[in-house]
């Protein structure tokens, strides 16, 4: 049933009609914790959720917590979209975190710490070790802990120590014997990363460990001669750390960037303080004058830091309380022997739906397949997160060593990733490839591959577009939708974007492609603005649409126009969501729907019913400012009926799932969506993987 309301001025701009951005970011995480409390996970699975929490909450005090005080300290007041200054805003954060942060405390400490012992997964106290383990411990403190620490004392002639950004911290707090215990000293010890965090006790059955921090604190004492070590307490320290490149006045990017993620590490301000539970007030106060923060920016755990890393115990596989492995699909075009990838997409545009169908004998094979083929000339190739060991890069230098043209388009600044793609990228240069490293100014975000390929004395371009990155390691992890295409119009398009790339191109007349920041945002707007023209009582005009975030206020704008003259808009969006739905005259047509489970929901696919001429779009993009203004993304079209089809009874599986759905509601919160009394209960990954096991 579709409500129409009545026109009349309402003004779509106004703050009530909008989510703040960093807050619904927020509930996107306590999403996340809520998984890690979800009994319907493996133990294991649920400690992994609860290190992304950790994880995710790095990210965004180093990102989103930053900026807001950069804007503060700019004297800077510009309002969010729902009208909170910088300052209410990291009021509102602190005040919806601290209960979060209390949440997995209790989760970790009173249900899955527990729950692993009982699996044979110990993290001892070192206070409840046998004399046996305890003298282990010492000789390997003495062998192979003791050298690599260097403590620092803090007094007059040695400053406040700089501390690296999320390294775990021992505050030290010394009496000094040889002045009668009176005397007073504060030393600090950075826990050097190259150490292993779990400690791993030898003859015990099963998994056993001691935190490596917890062995520092008890042989401590020699690490200070002379001195009584009176208070040992854990702290950790989370800098800002967006950087900010002045390409127009970086003559080499690579050394810029180079440097900027050194001062990441180092020499930016301190946003957040994490100290353990038992820390005096005064070493609190100590280190809060010292690191120039206030008490809002202190955040006191009852459980060990450095949460991240403990997604190490996840990898220790134990079956019975870890995720069922999975065998991938291949698809049957792909798997014909005697038939090459480029024989198969010759013959049809191919779809592929990560992880569920192998990314190995999909996208690798493809690339791997152009580098050994004698009629390949060129590969070109944007990559924006490769990760370690890529198996895609090593593809690329072995086609440069067959004598292949090879182009990398590099993009150097993907948040957290700059430091590996700066060593893939030299990497890629010292075999030969030429790497392109974008357009000043913008991301490069888009995610294409292109196969030069001589045929019958003319040349054939290959294509693969995609929503995700070319990551074998991710691929694994995320959902994501690939097309291979030999269409010769979108092989023409490619040429022009990859031109675009180079900076030397100001292509305008896109007929395949549609291209972000050049017209990406004007079609989408005009797609939703043309599903609300086209709506009628007997045609409705129907959305559906999945990415990952919300948060352009044009595009925002256009949907509520769209749903005041009721057109029916799903939308299921996994992590932040700026636009209110459910609002009265506004949105009333407009349902959210968020989806978490064991795969990160990564693919963005775009349904819009357009009076029944249907069209369906691919794209790198979800609607957010950053995406539609700031990088170079791609939105593409998906011609086949039988192509469109499957996507479409995609959406539609997700909008059935009834099991690890989450409804936006007005206010802002989000409740799991139930079996209704006669339904059965359906998960949409769960799905999928059901299909390869009965197919498999």
């Amino acid at each position: 049933m579709h409500r129409e309301a009545k026109t009349k001025e309402i003004d779509l701009g106004a703050p009530e009609y909008y989510f703040n951005r960093e807050l619904s970011l927020l509930e996107f995480n306590k999403r996340v914790l809520k998984e890690a409390s979800d009994k319907s996970h493996p133990l294991l699975e649920r400690l992994k959720f609860s290190s992304i929490f950790s994880s995710n909450l790095d990210e965004f005090f180093m990102i989103r917590v930053a900026g807001l005080k950069s804007q503060i300290s700019a004297g800077v007041m510009e309002l969010s979209y729902n009208g909170m200054t910088p300052k209410e805003q990291l009021q509102e954060i602190r005040k919806r975190l601290v209960p979060m942060y209390a949440e997995q405390e209790r989760i970790l400490m009173d249900d899955v710490f527990p729950e692993l012992e009982k699996h044979d997964i110990n993290i001892h106290n070192f206070d409840d070790l046998q004399p046996a383990e305890k003298e282990f411990l010492s000789g390997h403190f003495d062998e192979s802990i003791m050298p690599v620490l260097t403590p620092l004392s803090l007094d007059p002639a040695h400053p406040f120590p700089r501390l690296i950004n999320r390294s775990l911290n021992i505050a030290f707090v010394l009496s000094d014997k040889v002045k009668g215990g009176v005397e007073k000293r504060i030393a600090f010890l950075q826990i050097p990363a190259v150490l292993p965090r779990f400690v791993r006790l030898e003859n015990k059955k099963g998994n056993h460990f001691v935190l490596l921090e917890q062995i520092i604190k008890e042989y401590a004492d020699m690490l200070f001669p002379g001195l009584t070590v009176d208070t040992a307490n854990t702290f950790r320290v989370t800098r800002d750390a967006d950087v900010e490149i002045a390409e127009d006045e970086a003559e080499d990017l690579l050394s810029e960037i180079a440097e900027q993620i050194k001062s990441r590490r180092w020499g930016r301000a301190v946003v957040r303080l994490e100290v353990s539970s038992n820390m005096p007030d005064y070493l609190v106060n100590l280190l809060m004058n010292a690191l120039e923060l206030e008490p809002n920016d202190v955040y006191v755990h009852n459980r060990p830091l450095n949460m991240p890393d403990f997604m190490e115990l996840s990898s220790l596989g134990i079956r019975n309380i870890s995720d069922i492995p999975f065998k991938t699909r291949v698809l049957p075009e792909l798997s014909i022997d005697g038939v090459s990838t480029f024989d198969a997409i010759k013959k049809k545009d191919l779809l592929v739906h990560h992880p569920f169908d192998s990314f190995s004998n999909s996208t690798l094979k493809f690339i791997n397949e152009a580098s050994n083929d004698k009629d390949v000339l060129a590969i070109k190739v944007t990559l924006y997160r490769t990760g370690k060991d890529s198996l895609i890069v090593r593809a690329l230098k072995n086609a440069t060593e067959n004598g292949k043209d090879v182009t990398a388009f590099v993009e150097l600044k993907a948040r957290f990733d700059e430091e590996k793609n700066i060593d893939w990228a030299r990497e890629l240069e010292q075999a030969g490839v030429h790497v392109v490293y974008g357009v000043m100014g913008l991301k490069t975000h888009c995610k294409i591959a292109m196969v030069v390929r001589r045929e019958k004395e003319k040349l054939k371009t290959y294509l693969h577009l995609s929503t995700g990155n070319y990551n074998h390691v991710t691929a694994r992890l995320y959902t994501d939708i690939g097309l291979f295409t030999a269409k010769e119009d979108y092989g023409r398009e490619a040429m022009y974007l990859f031109n675009y790339l180079t900076g030397y191109s100001h292509h305008k007349d896109w007929n395949k492609f549609i291209v972000s920041p050049v017209n990406l945002r004007e079609t989408v707007v005009k797609l939703i603005n043309r599903e609300a023209e086209l709506h009628t009582p007997e045609n409705p005009g129907l959305i559906i649409v999945k990415m990952n975030s919300l948060a352009h206020k044009q595009v925002i704008q256009s949907l509520y126009r769209a749903s005041q003259k009721g057109v029916t808009i799903k939308m299921n969006v996994r992590g932040l969501c700026c636009l209110k739905p459910g609002v009265k005259g506004v949105s009333d047509n407009i349902e959210v729907r968020s989806i978490l489970g064991r795969f990160l929901e990564h693919s963005r696919v775009f349904y819009f019913k357009n009076g029944g001429d249907e069209k369906i779009f691919l794209s790198s993009a979800d609607w957010m400012t950053r995406n539609l203004h700031r990088r170079v993304e791609l939105m593409f079209e998906i011609e086949s009926k039988e192509l469109k089809k499957s996507l479409l009874k995609l959406l539609k599986l997700y909008w059935k799932d009834n099991t690890k759905s989450w409804r936006l509601l007005p206010n802002g919160n989000y409740k799991r969506i139930s079996p209704a009394a006669n339904e059965k209960p359906f998960a949409v990954q769960e799905h999928f993987l059901n299909e390869l096991r009965i197919h498999g």
